[in-house]
């Protein structure tokens, strides 16, 4: 007989209300969330509890859900059924990088055998439909919706107003004109907020790019089912439109949100007028927790200054529908197969479905009543989104998908590479910090197309650089910035050459700064000017603050109409990368920080920042 476990940290149907509630007041003081049990962030190894262990592949904002519902699992029939109790672990990954994942190889797990899950919840059935027609029908059989969300745009409310929400129904097409106007919001009546900005994530990882994309073709198309290759074919140059509009793209929406979160004003008119997301983000990012990260217990949640609310395009909306599957895969045992068929079933019930709505999500059982947590006070409306689109078949998504790489916005992206002496320090298999670097770096020079303008930078004491005319210390030029054109093989030799580079000590904060003043002045309107940092450690070289230098930075980005600012990517490489003001450099332009403190999985994390442009 199965062990009646119980998780201390999932809430009660009591302690849930009365959180609500005060997030319904926003404004009210800090909200404290008793979340989940801490889960495993794409590695890591589950304690032993005697148990069956059934690992779920998840995206962050289904992290807590799932540990809800797996203390759940634990008192249900479908549980008491098993000959052997069983102990759900949810592990966060990314749809597309699971899908990929799993298109490569259902004999090893990529991120490790200790984490390889027996159960698949993307956030849609079009990934386990990708990975059907590549790995086999065998491997996602049976994947079936147990949440959903659809895909919206959120916009500040003062923002959506000025547009006419609620009471009026904004469309694609509208904001595809603002985006287009060279009057930006002046267009309606409101000029000072500038051009009309928003924000998309990849649609080679992201369900909600994804979703975005084939919502533009239907605008475009003028159909609401029945989409076709001919019609997303028809529908480029709208869509280009929209990708002009893009302030720069990722692998989720939650670093977006982050940023929006973190602007003193609260107002995202300067940063972003609209996010292309799924609702239950915009839900999260309503009650504090905007990257919809895994609450831990005792985390203190602050709703943002103003909330942002949902628009349901006049045209339609997709849906992500959420499934879960019972992987055929190696790694799978059949007693983890029996538990995690249990486990899937039990979603499907009464009992799990009324836990969906207290994390963002509706309900595949209509009959659940979610008005009690999606409701106007955290900007959503159940009764939308008014039409419905459905999900075309595999080749469209693929057309949609390619045709964007051939039509998003265009970059320009100077990498800085951090070469100080520490990066002489081992990552494992023979290699350095340095040679992993130059790995990450290389590895993702598939990404960049031959109209985009790239850099590379190094950084160190004793070196010296002639840049427009002006003697720069500290800075090596490895490949001098400028339009790629035909010379990939070229390029990575460059960045190859850095293996016999000199190394020495850390001018970070003087080194980010002469490249900040140098893309300041060779940035462009219409490309998504960045700067990619990697450094692994901390500055100990720079006549620069760091203050002074976020200063100037936070002073261009409060400019009014600044088309063309300058946002910088951060790779924090090593347990010794001075994470803080990294991320204090990266949220004062816009930008976002990423953890390479495992330096093994810099590749990895190079290939998320890649993603951005």
């Amino acid at each position: 007989m199965p062990h009646p476990e119980r998780n201390p940290f999932v809430f009660s149907d009591a302690r849930f209300r009365k959180f609500i509630g005060s997030v319904a007041a926003i404004g009210a003081a800090a909200l404290v969330l008793v979340g989940c049990s801490p889960s495993t962030d794409q590695g890591g190894t589950f304690a032993d509890d005697g148990c069956t262990s059934v690992v779920v592949a998840t995206s962050s904002e289904k992290v807590n859900l799932m540990e809800d519902l797996g203390a759940a699992f634990k008192d249900s029939a479908e549980h008491k059924g098993l000959e052997k109790c069983a102990t759900v672990h949810a592990v966060n990954v990314a749809s597309g990088k699971a899908a990929q994942y799993l298109s490569d190889s259902t004999t090893e797990w990529a991120l490790g055998a200790d984490t390889a899950p027996s159960v698949w919840s993307p956030a849609s059935t079009v990934w386990t439909n990708r990975v059907a027609s590549i790995a086999g029908d065998k491997v996602v059989a049976g994947a079936e919706s147990f949440a959903k969300t659809p895909v919206v745009f959120g916009m500040p409310e003062s923002m959506a107003k000025a547009l006419g929400y609620p009471g009026k129904p904004i469309s694609l097409k509208q904001i595809h004109d603002l985006i287009a106007n060279p009057d930006g919001w002046g267009a309606a009546g409101k000029s000072m907020w500038g051009s009309f900005k928003i924000a998309k994530t990849n649609p080679n990882s992201s369900t909600t790019g994804m979703s975005m994309l084939l919502m533009q073709a239907y605008a475009a198309s003028g159909k609401a089912q029945d989409l076709t290759v001919a019609d997303v074919k028809a529908a480029e140059e709208f869509s280009r439109v929209f990708e002009s509009g893009a302030i720069h793209y990722g692998d989720t929406t939650g670093k977006v949100l982050q940023n929006l979160a973190d602007r003193t004003s609260g107002k995202g008119s300067s940063y972003v007028s609209a996010i292309a997301l799924e609702e239950t983000s915009l839900y999260n990012y309503n009650i504090g927790n905007p990257d919809s990260h895994t609450v831990q217990p005792g985390e203190t949640l602050t709703p943002p200054d103003e909330k942002l609310v949902a628009v349901y395009p006049s045209e339609g909306s997709m849906w992500s529908d959420n499934p879960a599957v019972v992987l055929d895969a190696k790694w799978v045992t059949p007693e983890q197969k029996t538990a995690s068929a249990a486990f899937v079933k039990f979603l499907h019930t009464k009992k799990a479905q009324e836990l969906l709505p207290k994390y963002g999500f509706r309900p595949t059982d209509d009959s659940v009543d979610v008005s009690k947590y999606l409701n106007a006070d955290v900007g959503v409306d159940p009764k939308q989104p008014a039409v419905t689109l459905p999900q075309p078949e595999p080749e469209v998504v693929s057309a949609a998908i390619d045709q964007w790489a051939a039509i998003r916005k265009p970059s320009a992206i100077l990498q800085l590479i951090d070469i100080s002496g520490s990066m002489d320090e081992s990552i494992g298999d023979g290699r350095t910090r340095l040679d992993g670097a130059i790995e990450g770096s290389t590895a993702t020079l598939g990404q960049i197309r031959p109209t985009d303008e790239i850099g590379v930078w190094a950084f160190t004491t004793g070196l010296s650089s002639n840049i427009d005319g002006t003697r720069v210390n500290g800075i090596g030029v490895v490949r001098p910035f400028g339009v790629l054109g035909g010379d990939k093989e070229g390029l990575q030799s460059d960045i190859e050459d850095l293996a016999n580079s000199q190394r020495a000590g850390t001018p970070l904060y003087d080194s980010i700064s002469s490249a900040y003043d140098y893309m300041k002045t060779h940035a462009e309107a219409g490309r998504i000017n960045a700067i990619v940092v990697l450094s692994d450690g901390e500055d100990t070289d720079s006549a620069t603050r760091l203050d002074t230098l976020i200063q100037k930075i936070n002073a261009d980005q409060k400019e009014g109409g600044n088309d063309k600012p300058v946002r910088i990517f951060a790779i924090a490489y090593s347990k010794a990368a001075d994470v803080e003001s990294l991320e204090k450099l990266a949220r004062a332009s816009g930008g976002q920080v990423f953890d390479a403190t495992d330096p093994a999985k810099i590749t990895e994390t190079f290939q998320s920042v890649m993603n951005n442009f």
